[in-house]
């Protein structure tokens, strides 16, 4: 309990931002799998669908202020990017969530701290809750610190040969190189779908799924890129690295 305590004081402190309303912050960190586990009456999902809204807005906003040049379609591409998973999952990870979330016991013990969707899901409903504590302002200041940096370091072109370029980028950090684990196989056998794990420095950070299996493992290396990049920006900030 005292380590969860420090671990949401130290996110406070990350986020630069101190909540009025102790328990909008507990609620944003409270996945279904505690909730259900300790029969409470509420989870962080319905802050989670405001945070999304939240987000979207102040991406758009920053998006059309920063680039007046840029054409609708050009800023929509932007705008998608950096609400996606990978890029959540980069900011919350540096920030420090994944030791502050409230998680039930086999949640916990499937590493559910370090699952990519359940950071970038939290860190939505923690803006969520931001909001709701303090308004659109302090949202605006959590954010902003990451957007120019992922925007200019993110490739023009990943999809091409995601693996790689992931592979060049972790052999010029000294990493190991990434592994590819076949988690899912599903359909007839005329219409399989596959879905492979990328795994960093033996940690999960990238999924896809595909009608084979290279094509499955290139979009986990898309995402698992996506992801690091996202982190370099924590970095930049000041935060964390999430791998």
């Amino acid at each position: 309990m005292i380590g969860r305590r420090r671990g949401r004081s130290e996110l406070e402190e990350a986020l630069g931002y101190r909540f009025r309303d102790r328990e909008l912050l507990e609620l944003a960190l409270t996945h279904r799998s505690h909730a259900n586990e300790r029969s409470l009456p509420e989870h962080n999902e319905r802050l989670e669908l405001l945070g999304d809204a939240v987000l979207g807005l102040v991406v758009a906003d920053w998006l059309f202020r920063a680039h007046p040049e840029l054409p609708e379609g050009e800023l929509s591409k932007r705008k998608s990017y950096l609400v996606s998973a990978p890029a959540l999952t980069g900011f919350a990870a540096g920030l420090g969530v994944g030791r502050a979330i409230r998680l039930g016991v086999g949640e916990e013990r499937s590493g559910g701290r370090d699952k990519p969707s359940l950071l970038a899901d939290t860190f939505e409903a923690l803006l969520g809750a931001v909001y709701l504590d303090g308004g659109i302002e302090p949202v605006r200041r959590i954010v902003a610190p990451f957007l120019a940096h992922v925007v200019e370091r993110r490739p023009r072109v990943l999809e091409a040969d995601a693996k790689t370029r992931l592979q060049e980028d972790l052999q010029a950090r000294g990493w190991p190189l990434p592994e590819y684990r076949l988690i899912a196989e599903t359909g007839p056998d005329h219409a399989k779908s596959f879905t492979v794990e990328c795994r960093v420095r033996d940690r999960p950070a990238g999924r896809g799924e595909g009608s084979s299996k290279k094509v499955a493992e290139q979009r986990a290396a898309t995402e698992a890129l996506e992801g690091i990049l996202a982190a370099e920006a924590v970095e930049a900030g000041g935060g964390e690295p999430i791998l």
